[in-house]
């Protein structure tokens, strides 16, 4: 539960409530004004009208100068309060740096729970919401074996596999859900027990607002997120129509290493794993072949640090805390990095050097990278 809405965080809701999560619309505003503070002026709004905006929208921010249109907007507002525990947008330096790559990366999300496992190192399990109870007992396994070996699980909070690949990551306190509605709505209704146990060690987040009701574009739509925030997806079970194939595209398409489990030839449950092995994806039958493939240079695949180690160099010192939070997984060369941490690059590279020194960063090919998370 939040207390207020930063003036920020205001605004941002207001103009992503206006467009009706419209990423197109949104990206015509902030390019015309510059913030949503600029864009919700009120007397600036006739400008709306010479972007080419659809006319819901237009309709939309009619209604929202009515009086009964500003309490229905503030009636979202209480929503997000009382259903939220934090909000995140690309200027908030705790906003997931894996998504900024994407141009259609969500200006804004909302979660409950904890806003640093979005942070950390994930990898996606997805697949077919009715699968057969090995397919389930497989994700389930694969979940926990790469939570134990620190990696966060995240998937959709569907039926099927992803509740499977949620349970299996809760083992050790490491699952992150996307859902296609806002937060005070679980769907399906039944996995709301999973929701709270996720909530309170991991995160749910979501780009919809309060009251956004689960159809059936919507979830398409949150794969791209899914995919964005890990490092690999992973297709279980999927049928040659299965939504999780398009969370594998959307994991192509942004660079990303799709693994898909191999099953029988003439079983339909595998039909869609086995034609994304055929265009490509790495055929896996056991979890390490995961983190052997995504050549992660980290300590749960060097296994040289040792225990006393970790616990040595938990605790980031304050100075540090910034410029590690603009690392991510992938790496970035010093050139982007001080585009994003406005500090000199004589203090960036010395930073960096004690990064590495505590093992957490690691340089790779001129760019540097988180190589073990904190806790």
């Amino acid at each position: 539960m939040l207390n207020q809405l930063s003036p920020h965080h205001y605004h941002t809701v207001l103009v992503w409530y206006l467009v009706q999560h419209s990423l197109s619309s949104f990206h015509k505003i902030l390019k015309h004004f510059g913030s949503c503070e600029q864009a919700t002026q009120s007397h600036r709004f006739s400008e709306w009208y010479q972007l080419g905006l659809h006319a819901n929208h237009l309709k939309r921010l009619e209604e929202f100068q009515s009086t009964q249109g500003q309490k229905q907007f503030e009636h979202i507002v209480q929503l997000i309060l009382k259903h939220c525990d934090f909000i995140v947008t690309p200027h908030d330096i705790d906003y997931p740096k894996q998504l900024m790559p994407y141009a259609d990366h969500p200006p804004i999300l909302f979660g409950q729970g904890h806003l640093q496992a979005l942070l950390q190192p994930q990898i996606a399990l997805v697949g077919s919401r009715k699968p057969s109870p090995h397919g389930r007992q497989v994700a389930y396994d694969f979940a926990y074996y790469l939570s134990e070996k620190g990696f966060y699980i995240t998937s959709g909070l569907a039926h099927g596999i992803d509740e499977a690949a949620h349970r299996g990551g809760l083992a050790h306190h490491r699952s992150i859900a996307v859902t296609g509605t806002g937060l005070d709505t679980v769907y399906p209704t039944q996995n709301k027990p999973l929701a709270q146990q996720i909530a309170q060690s991991g995160a749910i987040i979501t780009e919809f607002l309060p009251t956004t009701l689960p159809l059936q574009q919507h979830f398409p739509r949150r794969n791209r997120i899914v995919s964005g925030l890990s490092l690999g997806v992973l297709v279980v079970e999927a049928a040659l129509k299965s939504g999780s194939l398009i969370t594998a595209n959307e994991a192509a398409n942004q660079g990303k290493m799709v693994f898909a489990i191999p099953g029988h030839i003439y079983s339909e449950y595998h039909q869609g794993c086995h034609q994304l092995i055929r265009e490509g994806a790495v055929l896996v039958d056991h979890p390490e072949q995961i983190i052997e493939d995504l050549a992660l240079p980290t300590h749960w695949q060097t296994q040289q640090h040792t225990k006393d180690a970790v616990e040595q160099h938990s605790t980031l010192p304050p100075h540090l805390i910034s410029l590690y939070q603009n690392l991510d997984w992938i790496g970035q060369d010093l050139d982007l990095l001080s585009q994003r941490y406005p500090a000199p690059i004589s203090e960036i590279t010395s930073q960096l050097m004690e990064l590495e020194l505590l093992g957490l960063c690691i340089q790779q090919g001129g760019r540097y990278l988180r190589c073990r998370p904190i806790h």
